[in-house]
């Protein structure tokens, strides 16, 4: 919406470090320095007076002495000087010198010089004081007819401020102004004077409107905001007029300024529920935000259409636009493209399926010929929208799979691991694909780079190929990804330069070479193809050259599930055969790993693991065989299910809470009753009794509310002259500090001033302005801090104040500290383990606290760290349930600046000792060091509150 037009004025180079003047040196310069002398010691005057400085015998200085002078720079500062100077005398009588000073700006509303005239326009808009103004109302109306329309679009908008705060000095304002529009050709002035018809007299402004309603979508844009913006209050006020305007309000969605269009768009959807009207709307805002260019303009933009979307009746219609809406995927920023993909798959339904996964596959083929910063992140991004769209669209899944397996052999691990997270559901949950998806994965095994990757890959084929032929391609793929068997004897080979099976079979090719004095030598490939590759080796073995045993026991497991499997439906002759060449192999990895030949030997929990599978293989006891072939599978049902209830719960969540009321429901008058989610606002009848009792003394709106209480924060003494206490309000990025300042002397305090500053990420956004305070009175202050990240802050400061009005008899009273509290800013929230593990990888700053506590249950110590530092548990309560001497479990949370707060809990206690407390450690991470050292002083001060809680 549009606002009224403010004056501004600015100061300009107004030095700091020069000696203060006092007001005799003051008067000396303003009655004979030069020009620019005089300049100076104004701006010294004007910064005097705004520091709470009284300055009465500078007046008829500047009066006499300065204002007659025609120098710009004077004219401006001047005006400057007159808004500040107290012009009435203590009883509230205009001063008299102050006749002189408005003959002066008569004489300025009457010069030739368009600035000066127009500035003076300006500064009117600021006086409060009538007489004044009254003399100068014939000189501010014929300024209407000036022949710049600088000086006619401030002398509108100054009749505008005058006539709604002193209507009696110019009662036909508004006719003057709506006879002034028809004549009016320049824009900016015809919205000035359409803006102030819009609240003065809106029948004049719809009179003017109605007249030219088929020009509208000529005028300016600047003109065309003030229409949306009348269009709209009339139509709210009065729905008949819905049908007058409407179809002027789409016109407006065609303008050529994408502001207008973007309120255009706003309007008719709360002018109209119509289809038509929410696809126009729809449409213009896929417009905006495809063609504009700043990614802040769009992310706002998007947001509208979010929540457009909010509307059951809405969304039907966003249905049919999706394909519109993935237009935005043009965009290169990763969060317009995030929130884009989220509503489309929010808006998919079965019709237009298949047509978003056809323009999901061309974005994925164009991630791989842009390389960008974000480009991993997008190919993530896309990997899971395709996984989100054949979970809810089976029938899409077949045409899904052979894309995102492609992405397995692709550099970014984070795309691949997710495309194994998304083959590991499907293969699950639709039984007909398993031969499609065991097919593609077995195509893709060797073009695997990453570790975890191969990891995962292995567990799925070793769950679900069943048959005997697929389980012969999965052992001949691990062959292949593993190299000759037995390892030891293959790499000591290897290292001794001798030919394997693995280097380049020697062939009769020859190479040609010069030699150093010019004659031509041929070098047979015998000699060198052993040497050039010597170092090449298959994935699987190159992995646990490099130390990586872990997936070694991955792959004994898989064997093992494999080998348990193909006995049960083939011969014995082939069983063992097969066993054999598993329990090589597996062998062979025990045998590698402890050879001594790879860069870190084998670890003793992977080297049990491996014994353990060639056990199970020799023994093929009945429990042991059910426990590999359906409890680990029953194991991902289970998760699966508890992903499935906690999306369904995160979604409830984020779904506004419908209120629905029964026939037979009681009435509850909400004003008598108690908020218990502090959602409504306080009890407005015991916070009304409270104020009856407490009889309006100092502090009354305080002790008004409970919830208030704790948040008052006590700044002085109850024995010092004056007394202060602050309510700390935080609201997202601001802070109030609502300051109450009690004189408990029986002076009266002048310039009583509160001087705040701030540690850490906070900013003072104004200081606030001098007092006067009566004896025994009181007065609330407020000051705002803006916040700029998720780090412990500290306000602190004093209160100055004089009881004789000099400045020398400066009385200063020292406030407490006032420690913002960082658990204001921070909120639970959740992401995946992928999402977990990459952060914790990245983010460069650690604090490790110790726990130090008498708490000795291991669980609800859990609860008690995430009820003080609003974490979120991502470790399932099911994995965190039994009995058991440790917990390892990790929480996650998120600032509302959008920084990531990660912890890591390992705690323990001895079995024998019940009464023991829990010990452990809390590791915090964080991307900036205050936010890790803000939670980890959280997690300590908690503790220590336990601590005394279970003391007392």
């Amino acid at each position: 919406m549009t606002t009224v037009e403010q004056p501004c004025y600015t100061l300009i180079n107004v030095p700091t470090d020069s000696e203060p003047y006092n007001e005799m040196q003051l008067k000396i310069d303003l009655e004979k320095g030069d020009t620019k002398v005089k300049i100076e010691a104004l701006k010294k005057t004007i910064n005097m007076i705004l520091a709470g400085e009284k300055l009465p015998g500078l007046l008829m200085t500047i009066i006499r002495f300065v204002l007659p002078l025609q120098d710009h720079m004077i004219k401006k500062l001047l005006l400057i000087f007159w808004e500040i100077v107290p012009k009435t005398t203590p009883d509230g009588k205009l001063l008299q010198q102050m006749i002189l000073v408005c003959d002066a700006y008569r004489k300025d509303l009457q010069h030739p010089n368009e600035f000066l005239r127009g500035a003076t326009l300006r500064f009117l808009c600021k006086l409060k004081e009538p007489e004044l103004l009254e003399p100068l109302m014939p000189a501010i109306r014929a300024c209407l007819e000036h022949r710049h329309s600088y000086v006619r679009r401030n002398a509108v908008l100054a009749i505008f401020t005058i006539y709604k705060n002193f209507e009696f000095l110019i009662p036909d304002a508004p006719e003057l102004i709506a006879n002034y529009l028809d004549g009016e050709q320049d824009m900016s002035c015809k919205r000035n004077a359409f803006l102030m018809l819009l609240h003065a007299d809106q029948e004049r402004a719809l009179a003017y409107l109605a007249s030219c309603l088929d020009q509208v979508t000529s005028f300016g844009d600047i003109l065309q905001l003030v229409i949306v913006e009348l269009i709209y209050k009339v139509c709210h006020a009065n729905p008949s007029e819905r049908s007058r305007f409407i179809r002027c309000i789409y016109n407006l969605l065609n303008s050529t300024s994408p502001a207008v269009r973007y309120e255009a768009a706003g309007t008719l959807v709360t002018l109209s529920n119509a289809p038509t009207a929410i696809r126009a709307a729809a449409s213009c805002y896929i417009e905006l935000i495809v063609k504009e260019s700043d990614n802040n303009v769009k992310l706002i933009v998007l947001d509208r259409l979010i929540a457009l979307r909010e509307h059951p009746s809405h969304e039907r219609v966003l249905q049919e636009l999706v394909m519109d809406i993935l237009r935005v995927l043009s965009s290169p920023d990763l969060e317009v493209r995030k929130k884009t993909l989220a509503l489309a798959l929010d808006l998919v339904s079965s019709r237009n399926i298949e047509e978003m996964v056809l323009v999901l596959k061309k974005e994925v083929a164009k991630t791989h010929d842009v390389e960008h910063e974000d480009t991993g992140k997008y190919r993530q991004l896309l990997v899971r929208t395709l996984h989100s769209c054949s979970i809810k669209f089976p029938d899409v899944a077949s045409s899904i799979i052979p894309v995102l397996v492609e992405f397995l052999s692709d550099s970014n691990e984070l795309a691949a691991t997710d495309v194994l997270v998304f083959v590991r559901e499907a293969i699950q949950k639709f039984d007909n694909l398993q031969p499609l998806i065991i097919e593609k994965l077995l195509e893709s095994f060797a073009d695997i780079k990453s570790v975890k990757v191969h990891r995962a890959a292995l567990w799925i084929l070793g769950e679900y190929a069943v048959t005997p032929t697929d389980i012969s391609a999965v052992l001949k793929q691990i062959h292949q990804a593993l190299g000759e068997c037995p390892l030891v004897d293959t790499e000591q080979k290897l290292l001794a330069g001798e030919p394997t099976d693995e280097t380049n079979q020697p062939t009769q090719q020859a190479t040609t070479l010069v030699t150093s004095d010019g004659t031509y030598a041929t070098q047979s490939a015998f000699n060198t193809a052993p040497k050039l590759k010597k170092e090449k080796r298959p994935p699987l073995r190159q992995y646990m050259m490099d130390g990586e045993f872990f997936i070694g026991a991955a792959l004994g497991t898989t064997l093992t599930k494999l080998a348990l499997r193909y006995g049960e439906k083939t011969s014995a002759a082939k069983r063992n055969r097969f066993d054999a060449d598993v329990m090589l192999i597996i062998s062979g990895i025990i045998h590698l790993g402890k050879s001594g030949l790879p860069a870190k030997a084998i670890t003793n929990d992977d080297t049990d693991h491996l014994l353990f599978c060639l056990r199970v293989l020799s023994d093929r006891s009945q429990l042991i065989i059910e426990i590999f072939d359906v409890h680990c599978r029953r194991a991902l049902n289970d998760m699966l299910i508890a992903n499935e209830i906690e999306e369904v719960a995160i979604q409830k969540l984020k779904e506004k809470p419908s209120n629905k009321i029964q026939a037979d429901d009681p009435i509850i008058f909400v004003q008598l009753q108690p908020d218990r989610s502090s959602e409504l606002g306080e009890n407005v009848f015991e916070m009304s009794l409270s104020q009856a009792l407490v009889g309006g003394r100092p502090g009354a709106s305080e002790l008004a509310s409970i919830n208030k209480l704790n948040k008052v924060t006590q700044l002085t003494g109850f024995s010092d002259p004056v007394y202060a206490e602050a309510y700390v309000h935080v609201n997202q990025y601001d802070i109030v500090l609502d300051v109450l300042i009690v004189n408990q002397t029986s002076d009266t305090l002048q310039n009583c001033t509160l001087e705040i500053a701030t540690l850490g990420d906070l900013k003072l956004v104004e200081k606030p302005q001098p007092i006067v305070l009566a004896p025994n009175d009181f007065c609330n202050i407020k000051a705002n801090v803006k916040v700029a990240s998720t780090e412990n802050g500290i306000i602190f400061g004093n209160i100055v104040y004089d009881i004789t009005g000099a400045a020398s008899d400066r009385n200063v009273v020292v406030l407490n500290d006032i420690h913002i509290d960082i658990m204001d800013y921070i909120v639970p929230a959740s992401c995946t383990d992928i999402e977990f593990r990459r952060m914790w990888a990245e983010f460069e700053w650690e604090n490790k606290v110790t726990v130090n506590t008498t708490v000795v249950d291991l669980f609800d110590y859990l609860k008690h760290l995430l009820k003080w530092t609003n974490m979120k548990c991502l470790t399932p309560e099911k994995a965190l349930s039994g009995q058991c001497g440790f917990m390892a479990a990790n929480m996650y949370a998120k600032s509302i600046f959008g920084e990531d707060a990660l912890a890591n809990l390992c705690i323990e206690k001895p079995f024998n000792k019940p009464d023991a407390p829990v010990t452990g450690h809390v590791r915090v991470r964080a991307k900036s060091q205050g936010m890790a050292l803000s939670l980890g002083d959280k997690i300590n001060s908690s503790q220590k509150g336990h601590i005394k809680v279970a003391t007392v």
